[in-house]
Order: structure tokens, then C-alpha cells, then sequence
């Protein structure tokens, strides 16, 4: 079982006219990924893991992603499992029994 010291889920909502919401997140999802960290999109969220500090200002970095992109403001909605001398649950812990390729009928 591997161990890591932080992850975060990042959902951000910028607060622009409906036809300019994906585009910046999905400017916001390409940064995310080209952080190079374990990262899993879903259709609410990203979670990512790493480093506490490295994921704090990834939070912020997405935050000025957005205004930078147009946004006036934006909402942003942020979990984060910090366990640095324990550890947390990867994604596939938590989530591979779960897959279709694992799936039992």
C-alpha cells in the first residue's frame, strides 16, 4: 500500500458567461496535468497528489488561471487529505475495486 503525504480535489467555477466556462477550465485542467503529478479528471473535480506546498500553490496557481483567462471572480471548491507523517490513500486505493475491470456482477 503506498502512502502519500497530501491530496487535494479542486472543482473551480469561473464566473464567466456559460459558453466561456470550459474552455478556462479546461486551461486550468491542462496545467493540473502539466504539473506531472498523479492526477484523475472527473466530470466535478481533479483530484491530484503530492506534496503539500507543491499542491498549495497549485490551488492558487489555479485560482489566477482563471482571472488571468477573463473571469472576474471564481468559485472554487477544495478538499484536501493532508497526513504527513501517516500518510493518505493513493486514488487507485480508493477507487481501483471500483473500475469495470474489477467490477463483479
Amino acid at each position: 500500500m503506498q502512502k502519500i503525504p497530501c491530496s487535494v480535489a479542486i472543482q473551480v467555477l469561473p464566473q464567466v458567461e456559460d459558453s466561456k466556462v470550459i474552455p478556462i477550465v479546461d486551461r486550468v485542467i491542462a496545467h493540473i496535468k502539466s504539473l506531472g503529478l498523479p492526477t484523475t479528471v472527473g466530470p466535478f473535480e481533479t483530484t491530484v497528489e503530492g506534496d503539500f506546498d507543491t499542491l498549495m500553490n497549485m490551488v492558487r496557481e489555479c485560482q489566477e488561471i482563471c482571472i488571468s483567462a477573463g473571469a472576474p471572480h471564481v468559485l472554487s471548491y477544495v478538499k484536501i487529505h493532508y497526513a504527513p507523517e501517516i500518510g493518505c490513500w493513493s486514488m487507485d486505493e480508493k477507487t481501483s475495486k471500483h473500475s469495470d475491470a474489477n467490477a463483479k456482477v
